[in-house]
This record gives structure tokens, C-alpha cells and sequence, in this order.
């Protein structure tokens, strides 16, 4: 009994809220169940969500998600209670297998130069969020980097110099919050091929990292399949790497709630039979209303309430 009970006092039941503090400045705001509007990081609370992901952009336009702006929905997921991850995209805007572009700042920079950028870079967020009270339980370095980062240095074509980047988040992450876990992170956990290819590259050329993160988007007709592959994709990684795992993004169309709730409830007893290797599950912008920014994967219907998605958690 005291090994499950200390999983749950451990295990993250996770959102990524970046977009929480664009939706509000646009006049958006969040309800209970009974309609009284709440604030999101609360409602997120009393649905079990004890952690936060919180993504982080160079330069971007607008400000969204810079050093500043991170701060403030940290400080509020601080004040819940809830622990925090923070997700590097080394890039001015998203970061994903199909594009890793790199920071105007950085764009004439030598592979060295791009070094001494992400350790600063990560190094000098980190820092911020510490002095302004923040711990920083998770660090990202990098995002579904299934292609490499900082394209072209960055590419999985030079696991050498990806890994040496790599490096520069890892070792700027220690440097701040010594106790951090770093992760890496890349898209499609179902697929363990990928996987492999990916973690064998970055592991030969003396990559450091603590914990293996996966996205997971099922097709609601087909997501009981896919979640068996991630099931089996998770126990592989574990046991090859000597790493624990994370799902640092999930998600499926909020039309879809009750599959997603059934999706979503198995991945989590999924992950959590990992014993101490399966770290959490994280919601991806669980808070987007339909449509917002073209997102139609929330968990959040148009009343601004909630959808069963959520209730896993």
C-alpha cells in the first residue's frame, strides 16, 4: 500500500496552460461546473491536475510565452500548489518535428556560438524563475526534437552536435535547479523504432538526460491500439535507457470527450504501471477553447467549462 500511495502523492497528473494568459488578454475566461466564472489554474486543481508545463519562446513576436510571461502563469500555478515543467523550444515560435527554426538572434551562429545560446538561454530563464521564488521540478530541453533542433546544426543528421546541444540545456539546467529533471522529448510515443533510433543516436554521441518524454495524439477510432504501442514503446525505453518516462503532451478532439475521457483514463493506468519509471501524463492546452488559434485537441467545451475528458485525473 505505501508504494501505490507514495506513486500518488508523486505521480503528475500534468496540463500544459501556456496559452492561458493569451486567452484571457483576449477577453476568454473559465467556468465550474456550475458556471461561476473561475480561475483556470484552480478549476485545473480540483480536477486533480498537480502540475503545470509551461513552453518557452526566444524572441516571439507579441511576447507570449517569453521570460516574463512564463513567470506569471508559474506564480499562479505556484500558488495552487502545483509543480512545474518548463519546456524549451530553442525558437522565437513552435517547435516541432517539422520545424525547428532557430532564433533570429541566433540565426548567423556557429555551432559553438548556438552552444554558449542555449546554455545562456536556459540558464538565464531558469535563474529568473528561481529568484522571482519559482522551483522548477521538470526541464525540457528541446521540443518533439524527433529531427534535431537549431536546424541545420542541430539536426538528427549530426547526433554530435545535437547531443553537444543537448548538453547545454542539461548541464545550464543542473547549474540552476541541481534536483531538476531534464527531459527529452520527442513526438509519436508509439512508435518505438523511432524511439530507438533516436535514443541510441543521442546516447553513442554522450548525450545526458534523465527522463524520456513522448507526445501521444490517438485517433479516437483507433486509440486503444496506439495506446498499447506507447504501453509498449514506455516499458522498452525504460528498460534500455535505465530512464523513467513521461507523456508531456496528450490530447484528443474535445468533440470526442467520452472517448478521450476512456483514452485518457487507460494511458494513465497505462503509465502509472511503470511503478516509479512512469512519472506523469500531461494534458496539452487542455484550457483552449474550440477553435482558439485553429486548436480543436482542448478539453474545454464552448461554454468555457471543462469537458469528461478531464475526469481521470
Amino acid at each position: 500500500m505505501w508504494g501505490m500511495a507514495a506513486q500518488a502523492a508523486t505521480f503528475a497528473n500534468g496540463a500544459d496552460v501556456s496559452w492561458v494568459s493569451q486567452q484571457e488578454a483576449s477577453g476568454y475566461a473559465f467556468y465550474n461546473s456550475s458556471g461561476v466564472k473561475t480561475d483556470p489554474f484552480v478549476l485545473l486543481k480540483n480536477l486533480q491536475v498537480n502540475a503545470i508545463r509551461l513552453r518557452v519562446w526566444v524572441n516571439p513576436s507579441g511576447g507570449w510565452n517569453d521570460g516574463a510571461d512564463v513567470l506569471y502563469k508559474a506564480k499562479r500555478a505556484a500558488a495552487q500548489g502545483q509543480r512545474i515543467l518548463i519546456d524549451f523550444h530553442y525558437s522565437d515560435g513552435w517547435a516541432d518535428p517539422g520545424q525547428q527554426t532557430k532564433p533570429a538572434a541566433w540565426a548567423s551562429h556557429t555551432l559553438s556560438q548556438l552552444n554558449n545560446d542555449v546554455y545562456s538561454h536556459t540558464q538565464g530563464i531558469l535563474s529568473y524563475l528561481k529568484s522571482n521564488g519559482i522551483t522548477v521540478e521538470w526541464v525540457q530541453v528541446g521540443n518533439e526534437i524527433n529531427s534535431g533542433m537549431l536546424w541545420p546544426e542541430g539536426k538528427t543528421s549530426s547526433f554530435a552536435n545535437l547531443a553537444q546541444l543537448i548538453n547545454s540545456g542539461y548541464n545550464a539546467t543542473k547549474a540552476v535547479y541541481p534536483n531538476a529533471k531534464v527531459i527529452v522529448h520527442l513526438a509519436n510515443g508509439y512508435d518505438n523504432a523511432v524511439f530507438r533510433w533516436f535514443f541510441d543516436g543521442v546516447k553513442g554521441a554522450g548525450a545526458k538526460w534523465d527522463v524520456i518524454g513522448m507526445s501521444h495524439y490517438p485517433p479516437a477510432s483507433d486509440w486503444a491500439s496506439y495506446n498499447a504501442k506507447i504501453s509498449t514503446n514506455m516499458w522498452d525505453m525504460v528498460a534500455r535507457y535505465a530512464k523513467p518516462v513521461m507523456v508531456t503532451e496528450v490530447g484528443m478532439d474535445w468533440t470526442q470527450s467520452a472517448t478521450a475521457k476512456a483514452m485518457l483514463a487507460d494511458l494513465l493506468s497505462k503509465t502509472k504501471a511503470l511503478g516509479s519509471n512512469g512519472l506523469g501524463v500531461f494534458y496539452w492546452e487542455p484550457q483552449a477553447y474550440p477553435g482558439w488559434q485553429g486548436y480543436t485537441m482542448g478539453a474545454l467545451d464552448a461554454a468555457g467549462k471543462f469537458t469528461p475528458a478531464m475526469d481521470p485525473f
